[in-house]
Parts: C-alpha cells; structure tokens; sequence
C-alpha cells in the first residue's frame, strides 16, 4: 500500500504532524490516536491537530485532550487522516502558517473516502482505500503489511475507529475483512465491554439535556412528502447545550427511525454566516446530498458546511431533495432494490452540482 518515497519519508520523520478536518469524528480522532502510538513504538514523536475542538460525545475516547488546537510547524511530515476534502480543512488553511507548512513539506493522506475527488490545494501523496470501511481499517492493513507495531492502546483505537465508521460493523460497507480486523485488534488487547461501558457512562444525559431533547423533537418538520426530517438548531442552543450534548446527535439517529422517512438532516447556524449539515440515511444518498453542498461522507452519513442564510438554503434543500429521491426512484424501483454491486442498491449521482 506505501511505495518506497512514502515508506522512507515516515521512517526518516523524527516528529510527524497528525491532523484531522475540523469535523472530528470516532474515524478520525481513533485514527489519529492509533497513529500516535504505532510511531510512538518506532521511538517517533508525535503532534496531534484538529482545528476545532473534539465534539464531547467523542470525549469518552482516551487521549482526546492530546489534540490540540494549536499547529505545531517543527514536524518533519504530516499526515491528514479522513479526509482529502479542501473545504473540510478550510480552518486550518486559513491559517497562514499551518498552510505554509503545508506547503512546504511532505504530506501523506489516510483516508477511505473513495467517492470524494481530492481537492488539496498543496502537493500531497493519497494513501486510500476502496474496500476499508473506516480509516482505521486502513491504518490496521497498513500495519500489517508494514509490520508495524499495534499495542494494546493502539488496538483500541483502531477499533474505536472501524466500529464508528461501521456502525458496530452494520452498515454495508462493512466486510468481512472489517470482521476480521476487529477480532485481531481484540485479541491484541481491544476490549469491547470496556469501550462500551466508557462511552455508555460518558452518554449519560443532565436531566435539562433530556428536557431539551424533547423540545429538539418537538420541533422536527418533515418534507417532501414525508421522506425528508429536519431539525434546526439556532446558534443560541449551539451555546447552551453544546458543552455537554452535540444538540443535532440528539434527535438525528431516532429522526431517521420514523416510519417513512428516508433522510434525517440536523441543520445549525453560527453567527459568522456558517450553516452546517449533519445526515444520516436509510438509502444510500447522504454522500450525495452532502456533495451537492461541498461536503463528504458516506452513503448513510454525510455532512457539509456552507455559507447561506437558512431561510435562503432551506427551500433550495427541499428542491434538491425532490431531485435526490426522483432519480434514486428511477434507479431503484421500490420492488427491485437488490442489485449486484455488493451493498443491495444500483449507484446513482445528481447530474447537477451546486
């Protein structure tokens, strides 16, 4: 999977950079953990990056307080993890010293998001995967062509990682080669109670938050004939509930389980202009939406994040939509979904982007 420039590259770093897009998420933040460690055991020192801070429901993760806002620039190579997406690193090349470095040295990419053309707009070498179901997956492979080292730690991270990109190994990107990832990372010291008992006690809700999530799905509104939930959540609420409960993560996963529904979206507004989508999906279309809008992700969860008055992109959503489940129909006859592609569903695209 690496060629002999990439391989030599990470083996002559003495400090390699790790950063995450400012959409943090169990894939990438298990991801960059593991790497951590994996060249913490080649005696490597390692920096971690994100230019947001990590969600809180993410806070369960060990380690999490290592990523760090701020942008080291004595690292030898850096690595981005999860993402190839320009828009997704936006913060972090708005900065004019991290884009600099950028640059001005070598930068691998990890990342499984295969369906996403690479726009970085900085020389970079892709190391990706069409088969993997998270970029975990993919680090875990390339250890074990590489040999590199996976410790215990190291292991829990993977499998953090491949079991939030997978939804608990649900979701059909997942492979019987994710299967057997996740059982080598367990008996390399993985403990999947341990994991779900942290993260169980870490869910656990404030009585106003449960309060609040009534009132989130109180206001759900339904569109296009009943296919499209959305929820909308005010920057106000962003600042009153956020520090102890992602408001949109919520209400997206039930908003998705009502009968008839095919796409759940949880929109929010922040007072620079900035609205973003969180998607999850019961056909395989959330990529799509997501791309129509700038963003990325995977067919059952995407995201994107745009600048646009909510009034203004709230009716140019729900024509797009329309435009989504028309073609997906057409490709898709309700009676006949199973196709020969692997994942029950014919590919399809919106011809027309944003």
């Amino acid at each position: 999977m690496l060629n002999d420039s990439q391989r030599k590259l990470i083996a002559d770093a003495k400090k390699i950079l790790v950063i995450q897009a400012e959409n943090p998420d169990g894939d990438s933040l298990g991801s960059a953990l593991a790497l951590e460690e994996i060249f913490g055991e080649m005696g490597k020192e390692v920096a971690l990056h994100c230019p947001v801070q990590i969600p809180t429901y993410l806070r369960h993760i060990v380690g999490w307080d290592r990523v760090s806002l701020d942008f080291p620039t004595d690292a030898d190579i850096a690595i981005i993890v999860d993402t190839s997406s320009k828009i997704l690193l936006s913060k972090t090349l708005d900065n004019p010293t991290s884009a600099n470095f950028l640059n001005t040295h070598p930068v691998l990419v990890f990342d499984h998001h295969v369906s996403v053309e690479p726009d970085l707009p900085f020389d970079a070498e892709y190391i990706m995967s069409d088969t993997a179901v998270a970029t975990g997956e993919l680090i875990y492979d390339l250890c074990r062509e590489e040999k590199w080292t996976i410790n215990a730690t190291a292991a829990t991270n993977l499998f953090i990682s491949i079991q939030a990109d997978s939804l608990g190994l649900t979701t059909a990107a997942t492979t019987a080669e994710s299967f057997a990832a996740c059982a080598e990372l367990v008996r390399l010291g993985a403990n999947p109670a341990d994991i779900e008992e942290k993260r169980r006690e870490f869910m656990k809700k404030k009585p106003e938050i449960l309060k609040y999530k009534g009132q989130l799905i109180d206001r759900i509104e339904y569109y296009n004939d009943g296919r499209t939930a959305l929820v909308f959540v005010p920057f106000e609420e962003i600042q009153e509930y956020s520090n102890d409960y992602n408001p949109t993560m919520l209400v997206l996963d039930e908003m998705r389980l009502v009968i008839g529904v095919d796409v759940a979206i949880g929109a929010k507004t922040y007072p620079d202009g900035k609205l973003t989508g969180k998607l999850r999906s019961n056909i395989p279309v959330s990529h799509l939406v997501a791309k129509f809008f700038g963003g990325d992700g995977h067919p059952y969860a995407a995201g994107f994040r745009i600048y646009e008055k909510y009034d203004e992109w709230l009716p140019e959503f729900t024509a797009m939509m329309e435009k989504v489940y028309r073609e997906y129909d057409n490709e898709n006859p309700r009676e006949t979904t199973r196709s020969t592609n692997g994942d029950g569903f014919k590919s399809f695209r919106i011809k027309e982007g944003k």
